[in-house]
């Protein structure tokens, strides 16, 4: 089969991007989708995404991890956003469907704004957090991020009893000088290893960084990784005595990379 693809990066969190929207990459199986995210003997990247028709929405984001899992992915689906762009899609104002339900976004030169669901179900295990935003994630604040081996740790955390059958995503967050900003780095479930970037979890590592500061309200945490820099604009609210995060954004670039032609 001949595959024709756009590579797209989002904070260093790289894509294989495919036009789906005729149906014709439909059969691709696990096995090929992990070929082509293969860094050594494919194309090279952290997940594979097909652009397909949706009935009610401008477009659906089927995603793979470079395992060949599904799930939501952040950064994935503001890249989806900017591809789409290509494809014919007016993406000044879109809403496009997912694994986790229908997203809404706009693109307003290379930078998307996705809104992201609310969040609910925040729990802690001692000084820890774990939510969902889309993707489960494990959230462990740090001292010095830059020094810290990401992927012994976060695989430790993967592949613990507790998490080890439905895996987790483990996010380190530090905590910068300058107020509202923080530095993140991600040990990423279905890459098995450590992205430069992951847009879910750098989501979720903002929302615990608000409830660890006793942030109420409206918030805009910037977001610096490895790959890049990123926001994430959210509302804290308590319910019942939980928090919960609403009208939660992710904003950040999608940038086109390179394309070609793959024969698997």
């Amino acid at each position: 089969m001949q595959i024709h693809f756009c590579k797209y990066q989002g904070a260093g969190n790289d894509f294989v991007m495919l036009d789906n929207l005729d149906g014709k990459y439909d059969s691709l199986s696990i096995a090929e989708i992990s070929k082509l995210c293969d860094r050594r003997f494919g194309i090279g990247a952290d997940g594979l995404i097909k652009i397909s028709s949706a009935n009610n929405f401008d477009f659906e984001v089927d995603y793979y991890n470079s395992d060949g899992s599904k799930s939501f992915c952040g950064n994935g689906a503001r890249c989806s956003v900017a591809f789409a762009k290509t494809l014919g899609i007016d993406v000044t104002e879109t809403s496009f469907l997912a694994i986790d339900g229908d997203h809404e976004a706009s693109l307003e030169l290379d930078e998307v704004r996705l809104k992201m669901a609310d969040v609910k179900h925040i729990s802690k295990i001692e000084e820890n957090y774990i939510l969902d935003t889309g993707s489960p994630h494990f959230i462990k604040f740090i001292a010095e991020n830059e020094k810290f081996d990401v992927y012994q740790d976060g695989q430790v955390i993967r592949y613990s009893e507790t998490f080890k059958k439905e895996g987790i995503n483990v996010n380190f967050v530090e905590k910068l000088k300058l107020p509202n900003h923080i530095f993140v780095s991600t040990y990423e479930r279905g890459v098995e290893n450590e992205t430069l970037s992951c847009g879910t979890g750098v989501t979720g590592a903002a929302i615990a960084f608000a409830i660890k500061n006793n942030l109420i309200g409206k918030q805009e945490v910037d977001v610096k990784t490895k790959g890049g820099n990123l926001k994430v604009e959210f509302e804290i609210v308590q319910n019942s005595g939980e928090f919960e995060a609403q009208n939660v954004f992710l904003i950040g670039p999608a940038v086109f990379v390179f394309k070609g032609e793959f024969t698997l």
